[in-house]
């Protein structure tokens, strides 16, 4: 991979990826599945048989992120091993067995003058995707644009570029064995950064959309410069609410694992919000388990009366996507206030509400506008896997085209189709 060339090459570089993908979509769309999935579970068998030199590459990475002083957040999201190696190839397979959305029907009906209408699925194009950190993005991005029908040019980050290369030259030996353009999956050969802003501004001839998979810096950057359509999210300031009528154990069990089972995803918890009624009870309990468990707790002066290890809390607090050990807590009146703390301070991205009245819930569930909200669950379960989707691009919190998990089906476009017998309009 050309760590850098000058801007000038890039451009020409850029030019001949995208001509190449537009090419290539033209034909991926027309492939049937048989030949999709034989591509995937290729591209799956690849990953597991080139086990020692993708571990060998993401080694490398990682010296080089631990020399550069990289945060343990983003150095736990470069990190491959055995475990996610497999977790990977797994979610290359899995893709397989997703039904292929390309072509399917989503509605169909008849007028009264005889016009039979259908409205169709069809792939988005050419994706771009622009990515840092994680090198699981390269084979879940490249997996699900092949099943539904885009090419796609992947553009990660400079401290991933080993690891990305390595598991990208697995998905072009599953499209080889499959007899389907290597150009469906690109990925940019260079980590100069003038390729990210040719992707933004200088390629709407041939990218069709572009999903950003970073932080904060970085979607807010592509959200600004893009002139072609984005689905990305911002953050996710992801709350956990304990409500008054809350279980002590489970309100325990889910703020525990919604912070510290993998604090570096966008669905770990950022805030834990307790309702007053029950702080008497719940509170020291949820706070000296995370506190125990090394996470950081940033409190209000209710929260830090619990233990002298609480820090006190900023206003800046409420608005942070830790992506650490660390987490904002604050005791609230109700679940009315709950709901409007979420409001202002959250991204719109996973909310949890603890409770065993349903009423309660059920108006958490109605009144809070995020992207995924859940009753009685970690928000570590906002996951394309989890929900039964095979892996996905990211969780989307736009309000458009996308929400939420965004897997095969939110990467299709639709079209009319529509059969006649010779009608004229009068």
């Amino acid at each position: 991979m050309n760590a850098h060339v000058d801007g000038a090459n890039v451009g020409e570089l850029m030019e001949k990826l995208g001509k190449a993908a537009v090419s290539a979509a033209s034909v991926l769309a027309l492939a049937g599945t048989e030949k999709k999935n034989v591509a995937l579970a290729a591209a799956a068998r690849a990953i597991r048989a080139g086990r020692e030199q993708i571990l060998a590459a993401n080694a490398g990475d990682m010296a080089a992120a631990r020399a550069a002083k990289m945060s343990g957040a983003l150095l736990d999201r470069l990190r491959l091993d055995d475990k996610r190696l497999e977790s990977i190839a797994l979610s290359v397979a899995d893709v397989v067995a997703l039904a292929d959305p390309i072509g399917s029907t989503v509605a169909e009906w008849e007028r009264p003058n005889g016009l039979r209408i259908q409205r169709v699925r069809i792939p988005l194009g050419v994706i771009g995707i622009i990515y840092e950190s994680r090198p699981n993005v390269t084979a879940d991005a490249g997996a699900l644009c092949l099943k539904s029908g885009n090419a796609v040019i992947l553009r990660g980050g400079s401290e991933s570029r080993h690891s990305n290369a390595a598991l990208h030259a697995c998905l072009v030996e599953g499209l080889q064995a499959a007899g389907l353009p290597p150009e469906c999956i690109q990925l940019v050969p260079t980590t100069d950064r003038a390729a990210v802003g040719y992707m933004l501004a200088g390629m709407t001839e041939y990218l069709d959309v572009i999903v950003p998979r970073g932080g904060k810096e970085l979607v807010a950057r592509v959200q600004q410069e893009a002139r072609v359509p984005v689905i990305g999210h911002l953050e996710g300031n992801c709350h956990v609410y304990i409500d008054r009528d809350a279980d002590v154990r489970m309100a325990r069990t889910i703020a525990l694992n919604a912070k510290m089972r993998r604090t570096g995803i966008c669905g770990a918890a950022e805030t834990l919000l307790v309702d007053r009624a029950c702080a008497a009870t719940h509170l020291a309990p949820v706070v000296l388990d995370l506190l125990d468990a090394g996470c950081e707790v940033r409190g209000d002066a209710s929260v830090q009366r619990v233990d002298p290890r609480v820090r006190a809390a900023s206003e800046d607090d409420w608005y942070t996507e830790y992506l650490d050990a660390i987490i904002a807590a604050r005791v609230v009146d109700d679940v009315d206030a709950a709901i409007a703390h979420i409001a202002k301070y959250g991204s719109a991205h996973t909310e949890s509400i603890v409770t065993e009245n349903q009423a309660t819930a059920d108006r958490f569930l109605q009144q809070v506008d995020s992207a995924i909200v859940l009753h009685n669950a970690s928000t570590q379960f906002a996951d394309g896997g989890e929900f039964g989707m095979g892996a996905e691009i990211g969780i989307s919190t736009d309000r458009f085209h996308a929400r939420g998990p965004v897997g095969v089906e939110q990467l299709t476009s639709y079209k009319y189709i529509v059969r006649g017998a010779g009608q004229v309009r009068p």
